[in-house]
Order: C-alpha cells, then sequence, then structure tokens
C-alpha cells in the first residue's frame, strides 16, 4: 500500500507540473499568434537551427509547425530529421518536471545533434519534394486565432461573475495544486530501496552542504512551480472564454491530462513493484546494451506516453544517461504522426535514420561510461 500511496503522489505532482506547463506555453503560442514560424524561410543552415530549436518547445507546438512548413516544402528534409531528433513531445514536460539539471543537458545536446545531422542529411541526402495540394494541411488545428486575435478579453472581475464551467475547474485544479505543492503534501517519502525521483540527479553533496541554496533540490523547484502556478492562474482568470474552452479545456486538459496521469502513474507503479520484488535493478544494469536498442526501438512509436518508462528508470538511478539520450533522440512524442498521414515515405526514411543515429550515439556515449 505505501508503494501505490507514493506513486500516487509523484504521480499527482509530476501531472501537475506538466499542466502548468502546457497551459503557460498555450498562452505563449496563441498570444504570439505563431508570428515567428515565418522566419524559417531562409538558408538551408538556418532552416535546420530554427527546425531544432522549434523542435525543442515542449509538447507539440514547435513539431507540427515544422511538419507542416515540410508538407508545403518550405524546409528541408534535414530540417524535418532536426526538429525530430531535438523534440522529446509531451515527455519534455516531464523530464523538466522531474530530471530538470539533466533535462536541460538532454534538451541541449539533442539540439547539437540535430544541427549536425540536419546539416548532413541536407549535404548527402536527396530527398524529392512533397507533392502536396496547396492549403492540404494547417498549421496548427486548435489554433483559432483568427476568431479571436488576443488570448485576453474582458477583466477578472468580469470573468469570475459569468465564469463558465470550464474556467471554474481549470482554476480550482491550479489552486488546489497550489495548496498541496506549498503545504508539502505531494512530496513524495523516500523509501528503502526505491526511487528518488526529483533529488538523485542533484543532491549528491546534500550531507556536505544542507543549508546551501539548490535551485534543483526538490524543495525549491516545486516552491517555484507554485509561484508559476499562481501566474498561471491569474492567466486563467483573465484569458477569454474561447481560450478557456477551445484551447486549454479541449486541447489541454481533456487530450493530455488523463494520458499524463496514467501513464506516469503507472510508470511508477510498476518500476516500484520491479525493484521491491522482481530485482529488474541487478538485470538492468547487467544489460545496458538491450536498453539502447530497446529504447531506439520503443522510440519509433509516434506517440507519447512509452518514453516515460526510460524518464522513469532513469531518474530512479536505473539506467544511465546513454539510454535516455537513445530514446529522447529517436521519439518524438505525436509530432510526427501528422507527417505519417502526408508521406510515408518521409516518415519511414526519418525514423530510419533516427534509429540508426540515435543507436549509434547511444553505443559511444555507454563506451565512455555515460
Amino acid at each position: 500500500m505505501e508503494i501505490i500511496l507514493d506513486a500516487l503522489k509523484n504521480s499527482i505532482l509530476i501531472t501537475g507540473l506538466v499542466m502548468i506547463m502546457m497551459l503557460l506555453i498555450e498562452y505563449i503560442n496563441i498570444h504570439s499568434n505563431g508570428s515567428t514560424l515565418n522566419k524559417l524561410q531562409r538558408s538551408p543552415v538556418k532552416q535546420v537551427i530554427l527546425s531544432a530549436i522549434l523542435g525543442l518547445v515542449p509538447g507539440c507546438v514547435g513539431g507540427f509547425a515544422v511538419v507542416s512548413l515540410y508538407t508545403h516544402n518550405m524546409v528541408s528534409f534535414g530540417s524535418l530529421i532536426a526538429m525530430m531528433i531535438s523534440s522529446s513531445g509531451d515527455e519534455a514536460f516531464i523530464m523538466l518536471a522531474m530530471i530538470p539539471e539533466t533535462a536541460l543537458i538532454l534538451f541541449a545536446s539533442l539540439l547539437i545533434v540535430g544541427v549536425l545531422a540536419g546539416i548532413a542529411v541536407d549535404k548527402f541526402i536527396t530527398f524529392r519534394k512533397l507533392k502536396i495540394s496547396p492549403g492540404h494541411f494547417e498549421l496548427h488545428p486548435d489554433n483559432c486565432s483568427i476568431r479571436e486575435k488576443t488570448v485576453f478579453g474582458s477583466s477578472v472581475l468580469d470573468n469570475l461573475k459569468s465564469i463558465s464551467k470550464e474556467r471554474a475547474l481549470i482554476m480550482a485544479g491550479i489552486g488546489l495544486f497550489i495548496i498541496a505543492v506549498v503545504m508539502g503534501l505531494l512530496e513524495h517519502d523516500h523509501m528503502e530501496g526505491g526511487i528518488d525521483m526529483h533529488n538523485q540527479m542533484a543532491d549528491h553533496d546534500h550531507h556536505n552542504h544542507q543549508m546551501a541554496f539548490n535551485i534543483f533540490n526538490e524543495r525549491w523547484i516545486n516552491l517555484i512551480f507554485a509561484g508559476v502556478s499562481l501566474v498561471t492562474l491569474y492567466l486563467t482568470a483573465k484569458a477569454t472564454n474561447h481560450f478557456i474552452v477551445e484551447h486549454l479545456w479541449n486541447h489541454v486538459v481533456k487530450k493530455h491530462l488523463k494520458s499524463i496521469f496514467l501513464w506516469t502513474f503507472g510508470a511508477l507503479t510498476i518500476i516500484h513493484f520491479g525493484i521491491q520484488f522482481l530485482d529488474i535493478e541487478h538485470w538492468l544494469r547487467e544489460n545496458i546494451f538491450f536498453m539502447i536498442l530497446i529504447a531506439a526501438l520503443i522510440g519509433l512509436i509516434p506517440e507519447s506516453g512509452p518514453h516515460m518508462v526510460f524518464i522513469t528508470l532513469f531518474a530512479g538511478g536505473l539506467i544511465p544517461f546513454s539510454v535516455l539520450f537513445v530514446s529522447s533522440l529517436v521519439q518524438d512524442g505525436h509530432t510526427a504522426l501528422p507527417l505519417l498521414a502526408e508521406s510515408k515515405k518521409s516518415f519511414a526514411k526519418a525514423k530510419l535514420i533516427n534509429l540508426t543515429l540515435g543507436i549509434v550515439t547511444g553505443l559511444i556515449l555507454w563506451s565512455f561510461g555515460i
């Protein structure tokens, strides 16, 4: 029972952090009207760099943008490769919540590899342009900025006087999350033989620096996110009802909340039980080569969720960085699903390149003990 409760608290905390980040990304994306995406039509190298940077944006926004531009022959195939390598989909939010320090190192590494691979692909691989009818594929199906040019409309007081069900539920959820975080109700217990989801990556010198300020300490991270959550709560109170319903509720809450929580809770529970009763820790440490291959193959699945297992294993110190890197490089969340619909050949070729590159770089990192 203790294992279930610990996994449940971690799952609620992680899901809450992820949802807050998703809501903020949605505010930023819609409020900016995607204006930065028009800067992609430059030289091939600039296309690759900007596509890789867009891929780093947590969630699907940046990836969908690059896929759309590629299917309209506005960026190169190498740019598509760069985006798919640097992108981690929705799992980027989860890594920022669970292993923030490692996540920043990972994102920077993926950006570098993505840019280099994209430039190399454009230089050495010839790929014919797609024959796609104009206007066939939209930049982002949920972007309704044409209907409403601003995210914010009436005053907070006016919005609260005629508050909608969706706004009330979102604000209540954020409010309860802030209270739970500030009061420390969701901070996990350290179980003997269990896994410390947040501190193992940053607290190696904890006993020597107990009173030192550490931005990556679990308590400080949670308090920072509580502050960010307060900002999100205010924005939610001020946003237009159209934005609340169409973007936050339909796009973020309904599409992501359930799947993120279930994948997180499932992965944490299975791994907790595995450590306690099945001795998977020994098997994992002795079979890194197979874990690299498994991570690469699972990364081929164009869906968010499966990568969560490797994030959890790494956060628990059960697999090295090389395995997490391979999984992150090959997988790209569900940003490649529109590509699969538009051009199966492009999808297969891009995934094959990423699979090969992922396995090779993973084995190199492992050989250096990383």
